[in-house]
C-alpha cells in the first residue's frame, strides 16, 4: 500500500480517537497528547515505504532519526508537566468559557481535532519528498541537519529554564516575580521555544528540499516545492496560539507590558532599552 494513503489513515484514525475521547472526558487535550508522537510514526512510514520500494536513501532514514529525537524530547517535556495524566490546557477551558457549547464543540472538531491533526501530516511530507527522490547527500543537508539540531538544542534548554522557573515558583508558594521568566534565553525572547519549535520544522522543509534539487528538480517544485505549506501554517498556528497566550498573561502580570515592549516575541535579539525622554 502507498506510503502517503496509509498515513491519511493512520491520520484519519487518531483524529477520529482524540475527537471521540475528548467528548467522553470533556478534555479537549487529547491532540496536544498525541502532538509529539504521531508526527514520528508518520516519518517512520514514510522511510519504509522508500525501502520497500527500494528507494531508500541515508537521507530519509536521518530524517527518521531527527523527527525520533524531536519527538522524544517534545514528549518528555510534555509528561513532566502533567501532559498525560488528565491536565487540559488552561487555554481550552478559557475559550469554553468564551463560547456557547455549541460554538466549542465546532471548534473543537473543526480546529483543535481536524486543523490540527491534518498539520501534523503536513509537516512530515518533505520526508516523503526524500523518500520519492533518493540521491547521495550533499553539504547542504549537512547545514540543515545541524540546524535541526541546533534547533533542538534550542528548545531544549529554553523548555528547561522555564521548567526551572516554574519549579522556583511553585517552591515559592506560587507567586515569584515578576511572574514569568525573564532570564536566560527568555531575555532575547519571550518564546524561544516556540521559536525553535517551528525552526526545526522549517530545517527539515529544507532537508526534503534538498533531496528534490538533488534529484533534479529547480528553484519552484524543488527549493519551493508545495510541502512548505507544513511550516508555514505551523508558523501562523503559533502566531495565533502565542497571541492568545499572551493576552491571558498580559492580564495576569502588570510588568508583562514592559516585558513585551523590551523583548521580542519570537526571534531572539538583543532586549530593547527603554528611551530616554527629551529634557527641556
Amino acid at each position: 500500500m502507498d506510503a502517503l494513503l496509509i498515513v491519511i489513515i493512520v491520520a484519519a484514525a487518531a483524529s477520529a480517537v482524540c475527537w471521540i475521547l475528548s467528548l467522553i472526558t470533556r478534555d479537549t487535550s487529547w491532540v496536544d497528547r498525541a502532538w509529539s508522537i504521531v508526527p514520528v510514526v508518520y516519518v517512520w512510514i514514510f522511510v519504509a515505504g522508500a525501502f520497500a520500494d527500494g528507494d531508500g536513501s541515508a537521507r530519509v532514514v536521518i530524517m527518521g532519526v531527527l523527527a525520533t529525537a524531536w519527538g522524544a524530547r517534545l514528549t518528555f517535556n510534555f509528561a513532566r508537566k502533567g501532559g498525560y495524566t488528565g491536565m487540559e490546557d488552561y487555554r481550552w477551558a478559557i475559550l469554553r468559557g468564551r463560547m456557547r457549547p455549541w460554538q466549542f464543540q465546532v471548534f473543537n472538531a473543526l480546529f483543535i481535532i481536524v486543523y490540527q491533526m491534518t498539520l501534523l501530516v503536513l509537516i512530515t511530507l518533505p520526508a516523503l519528498v526524500a523518500a520519492e527522490n533518493p540521491s547521495a547527500l550533499t553539504v547542504w543537508d549537512a547545514v540543515f541537519v545541524t540546524a535541526f539540531l541546533g534547533f533542538l538544542v534550542g528548545e531544549t534548554v529554553a523548555d528547561q529554564q522555564q521548567w526551572r522557573f516554574h519549579q522556583r515558583k511553585k517552591q515559592a508558594g506560587g507567586t515569584l516575580e515578576p511572574g514569568f521568566a525573564t532570564t536566560g534565553l527568555f531575555r532575547y525572547s519571550r518564546h524561544p521555544n516556540f521559536f525553535f519549535e517551528q525552526a526545526q520544522w522549517w530545517a527539515f522543509y529544507a532537508i526534503g528540499a534538498t533531496a528534490a534539487v538533488t534529484g533534479g528538480a529547480g528553484v519552484i517544485g524543488g527549493a519551493v516545492n508545495p510541502t512548505i505549506v507544513g511550516p508555514v501554517l505551523l508558523t501562523l498556528l503559533f502566531l495565533g496560539s502565542t497571541i492568545f497566550t499572551e493576552s491571558i498573561t498580559a492580564s495576569k502580570y502588570p510588568a508583562y507590558a514592559e516585558y513585551r515592549r523590551t523583548t521580542s516575541m519570537l526571534v531572539p535579539l538583543p532586549p530593547r532599552t527603554r528611551a530616554v525622554a527629551p529634557q527641556s
